[in-house]
């Protein structure tokens, strides 16, 4: 009886885990910061906090696809071959129903909640992700993440879009942060990473054009995403708070990105990595805190 417990407990925790719930908890986050922003002193809060649920259902919905459409590839690779369609641990045909199950409820409680233009970007997102990127983009080009990385900027937009019911300038500032942060943020791990991509037979920049281009494209996207993480406060949408912290999370990053590019080094690709999601984090902290402090001051 405990061994088939475990069993159980392991089959659940493996098609939770299609879900990429690391992943989507930093989305979540980024729409939750957009509904802050755009969000009136006395907002509902309670028929946001169901919509957030709903962004949440789908883009795991769209994760789950993803391992789906690309669990071949991700047996032939070290990082992804523990996922639960690429191991066997979930059929082919469970993970279609929980991505499908996911993604429905997800698009009815936004429906339900916020309004038909959050509904339709949000479902414009999954398949963004999960088939123009994964399935068409990812296998073709070297810029796959270049010009998939749209669908991974919305998530602000979303947010906002669920108060508003509109896509406003300030809104576009969001999604363009996340957008030009996107490619220096996937090409570190695709670095350190790059002879699994060789042997799955992706085109991921590292492979097709190695290490040193990879490097020098990571430090200028890095000055990019300094400049325009630097917008809200040119616009007026944010203050001090957010100054300072853009601007030192910036430069970080940019010091980062340059030791990556002298040394070409494995161990500080990943570093870079793994400050970049921190990185995220704290930028759309700041704007939400800078929000605060601007409504009370």
């Amino acid at each position: 009886m405990l061994a088939l417990n475990r069993i159980d407990t392991d089959h659940w925790r493996a098609l939770w885990l299609l879900g990429k719930p690391k992943v989507v908890s930093l989305i979540v986050f980024c729409a939750a910061a957009g509904m802050l922003l755009a969000m009136p002193p006395l907002a509902e809060s309670g028929r946001l906090l169901v919509a957030l649920t709903g962004i949440g259902l789908v883009a795991m919905g769209a994760a789950a696809a993803n391992c789906l459409f690309e669990r071949k590839r991700d047996g032939q690779m070290r990082r992804t071959a523990g996922r639960g369609v690429a191991d066997g641990s979930v059929s082919p045909v469970e993970a279609t129903a929980y991505a499908a199950t996911l993604t429905v409820l997800g698009l009815w409680l936004l429906l339900i909640s916020s309004n038909p233009l959050t509904t339709v970007l949000t479902l414009a997102t999954f398949f963004g992700y999960a088939v123009v990127y994964t399935r068409w983009l990812k296998p073709a080009t070297p810029q796959n993440i270049v010009i998939g990385g749209a669908a991974g900027a919305m998530p602000p937009v979303l947010g906002w879009a669920a108060v508003s019911n509109t896509i406003s300038p300030e809104a576009a500032v969001l999604f363009l942060i996340i957008y030009t942060w996107t490619p220096p943020h996937f090409w570190a791990l695709a670095l350190y990473h790059r002879q699994d991509y060789a042997k799955a037979g992706l085109p991921m920049l590292p492979v097709t054009h190695g290490p040193a281009y990879t490097c020098l494209s990571i430090v200028l996207y890095s000055v990019m995403l300094l400049a325009v993480s630097l917008i809200p406060v040119t616009i007026k949408m944010s203050g001090l708070v957010y100054a300072v912290a853009a601007v030192g999370l910036g430069a970080r990053f940019l010091q980062l990105a340059w030791r990556l590019y002298r040394t070409q080094d494995d161990k500080i690709a990943r570093q870079l990595f793994f400050y970049s999601i921190k990185y995220l984090f704290a930028l759309f902290a700041a704007l939400a805190v800078d929000k605060v402090v601007m409504y009370f001051w």
